[in-house]
């Protein structure tokens, strides 16, 4: 994002942008997309093609030319690379925050400071005390105004496994296994990386399957894997439920996410979408994405689709609030505290809001 960003906690409230109505009839949700890197050009291919009764005003970044190039392959009406001026915008509804992660709690702060309903891509910050700030702000306002991006929650394959534990078809969960792989680092590789960038999905998407907010975490590595070996990480949930995290983002044959539930009368586990077997050569072939974007491009469609029902209807519960946010984040400042001590570390997180509820 722009260098000049300095963030929103002193911006003067702006009058929310009003849709109007031409004939009764409710006009197109206006959208300001923040960040045009491979995730803001992803969602603004999503909005263009997958989420109707939208319209992209503008995307904002710091390189105008992704911009530009973002906007002319969706249709988008304006580029600018000043992200306040699309946050306080008269002609923007609703943001989408996917800049670098630094920017995701000062631009959702403006957000609130503007009235803005915020679609912002996780982690909402990996300093707990930012997402406090968010969190304070928000409740002051009077409006949940922010959804986390942790689309998982949207996935068919998480959704179908949550919903064979809440209809008690395999009973009391007791244990969830999570495999994340990356066929190789986005970024320079630390441990600390792997648990604060990587892994905050599995924080979330576990809290969201077994309805238990986490109570500890141990994490420990492989000696023999060098300085990029997986991290593995056992977490203990307040209802004594367990949830075991490998994280391998140097996994080198493909992006692979897996997951399995065991319940008391059984399992179920997670299958990515899988449009054909291939036999070919003596060989039965399965193919891996190099990417998160195909195994999960169901679930951000549908996640985009949600968040904008959201903003018309005014009903905020249908993806993932500040508070989770914050909590993922809770998590993994313990989970960083653990991979350095070597000894479980308790997440410390405040009392739950009202507002949250």
């Amino acid at each position: 994002m722009a260098a000049r960003f300095k963030g929103g906690e002193s911006l003067p409230r702006a009058r929310q942008g009003r849709r109007k109505c031409e004939g009764g009839k409710q006009m197109s949700l206006r959208i300001g997309l923040i960040g045009a890197g491979i995730m803001g050009a992803d969602h603004a291919r999503v909005f263009a093609e997958e989420v109707p009764g939208t319209a992209l005003q503008v995307i904002c970044d710091a390189d105008r030319k992704r911009a530009r190039a973002a906007a002319d392959s969706t249709g988008a009406l304006d580029v600018t690379d000043d992200p306040l001026a699309v946050v306080n915008s008269s002609k923007v509804d609703a943001v989408v925050i996917a800049a670098p992660d630094p920017f995701h709690a000062p631009l959702a702060l403006a957000c609130i400071a503007a009235g803005k309903p915020v679609l912002c891509e996780k982690p909402l910050s990996q300093d707990v005390a930012k997402c406090l700030a968010v969190l304070a702000a928000e409740e002051k306002c009077g409006r949940r105004l922010v959804q986390v991006g942790f689309m998982r929650r949207f996935d068919p394959s998480y959704m179908e496994i949550r919903s064979l534990l809440v209809r008690g078809d395999l009973g009391k969960a007791l244990v969830f296994h999570c495999f994340h792989r990356n066929v190789s680092p986005a970024y320079d590789f630390r441990a600390e990386m792997a648990i604060c960038n990587s892994a905050p999905h599995e924080f979330d998407v576990a809290r969201w399957m077994l309805d238990s907010e986490i109570r500890t975490v141990s994490v420990c590595r492989p000696r023999a894997g060098g300085d990029t070996a997986p991290v593995l990480m056992m977490l203990e949930t307040e209802a004594g439920q367990l949830v075991n995290v490998e994280v391998n983002i140097s996994a080198s044959y493909g992006y692979d996410v897996r997951g399995e539930l065991v319940g008391e009368k059984g399992t179920a586990v997670l299958r990515a979408p899988v449009h054909a077997d291939i036999n070919l050569g003596l060989k039965q072939i399965n193919t891996y994405p190099a990417d998160w974007r195909p195994r999960f491009v169901e679930a951000y469609a549908r996640q985009n689709r949600a968040w904008v029902k959201s903003v018309n209807t005014g009903n905020p519960n249908h993806g993932a609030s500040a508070w989770d946010g914050y909590c993922s984040t809770a998590v993994a400042a313990a989970g960083v505290e653990a991979l350095h001590s070597g000894k479980p570390a308790k997440v410390e997180l405040t009392a739950k809001p009202p507002f949250y509820a």
